[in-house]
């Protein structure tokens, strides 16, 4: 460990005992077991850097290989120090670490949106870069209660309301989220067991970022009964909810004569009228975003959706386009292919898709 902290980093006393056990550490990274390697991605925060500590200590009786990646959005001054400052942590604990830097101009809008994308599109390129089977990112349970809070508020549907799952594959990559369960306070008591310093981040003070505003109303919205674990119990309820759904949809999917060929997809649905809506949802998305729509706002689904039912009703030919995709219902048969380039149809933005895929969007994860 490092005895001392350079410029910025707080350097906490230490004041209680390791709050992990080492059965509770073994189960944390239990899911990589067999892995071919995994990511750490540490910002040089308490959380992230509680997951580092705990992982090199897992890594002691472990064959898995980690490596360390830091990224640096150039948004602050110091910003590269403190990646340094984490590249000497990582190194002080044997494990390799890399740099990665947001290139280009940055935007003037939506800056934490971009550069979010920025970090996940850096990190999942390392991982593939190295070899890694697994990222590992810090998010614990007050980012999730945070999370499910921020899409409430902006009409989520279920599968956002669910929060962030625990794992999820990217690209092959498997995306893990070990700390759902605990506390940012219980990440910080490992940095003060451990007499460890890190950073603080000053945009999560700053009042024109979204996250940073709601944050300041959770202590008036606990006083109501709105508590982070109201909100916890919220996202496993909906969760339960989402898996049933989703299996639903999925019988329905391979229930259907549905061809896939040259890039469109061809199905008889015409006994599909009285489907409930939610799952004719879920399947008109999951087709759509097969062949490559992208960005598929729920709402806009809704009203396409509704479009569509009506034609189902009345046996009447229908059309439509959303996220770059026409479809077609004509005899009772529904084709969806990619729309010619000289007329794209709706476009969405990137907010509040359909059917979230893990930590992109519906509210998106916290910095």
């Amino acid at each position: 460990m490092l005895s001392s902290a350079p410029a910025g980093v707080l350097a906490e006393p230490a004041a209680n005992l390791d709050p992990f056990t080492p059965a509770e550490i073994a189960a944390l990274f239990a899911p990589l077991a067999g892995s071919r390697g995994a990511l750490l991605a540490v910002s040089g925060g308490p959380d992230s850097v509680a997951m580092m500590l705990l992982a090199a200590t897992w890594a002691e009786t472990s064959k898995v290989k980690l490596a360390v990646a830091t990224v640096d959005h150039g948004l602050r001054e110091g910003s590269r120090r403190e990646a340094e400052a984490v590249a000497a942590w990582a190194q002080a604990l044997g494990l390799p670490h890399r740099i990665l830097a947001w290139e280009g101009q940055k935007p003037t809008a939506a800056i934490q949106e971009r550069a979010r994308e920025a970090r996940y599109d850096l990190l999942f390129g390392h991982a593939r870069e190295i070899g890694a089977h697994h990222l590992l990112t810090a998010h614990h349970a007050d980012d999730q209660a945070e999370t499910i809070l921020f899409r409430l508020l902006r009409g989520s549907g279920i599968a956002g309301l669910a929060g962030m799952p625990v794992a999820a594959e990217h690209a092959e990559i498997v995306h893990l989220r070990p700390f759902l369960a605990y506390s940012k306070e219980a990440l910080i008591g490992v940095c003060t067991a451990r007499r460890h310093a890190f950073f603080r981040d000053p945009s999560n003070e700053n009042s024109s970022f979204a996250r940073t505003r709601l944050r300041r109303l959770l202590p008036l919205l606990a006083e109501e009964g709105l508590t982070r674990q109201t909100l916890l119990r919220l996202g496993r309820r909906a969760a339960r909810a989402e898996s049933a759904l989703a299996a639903f949809a999925e019988i329905l999917r391979g229930s259907l004569q549905g061809v896939h060929r040259d890039g469109r997809f061809r199905a008889p649905i015409g006994h599909l009228r009285d489907v409930p809506e939610e799952i004719m949802l879920r399947f008109v998305a999951h087709e759509i975003e097969a062949l490559g729509g992208k960005n598929v706002r729920l709402e806009r689904l809704e009203s396409l959706l509704e479009g569509l039912r009506g034609a189902l009703r009345a046996g009447s030919s229908w059309r439509g386009t959303l996220g770059g995709m026409r479809l077609a219902l004509d005899d009772g048969v529904l084709t969806i292919a990619a729309e010619k380039p000289r007329r794209r149809g709706i476009q969405s933005g990137v907010r509040d898709r359909a059917f979230p895929q893990a930590g992109d969007v519906d509210g998106r994860d916290p910095l």
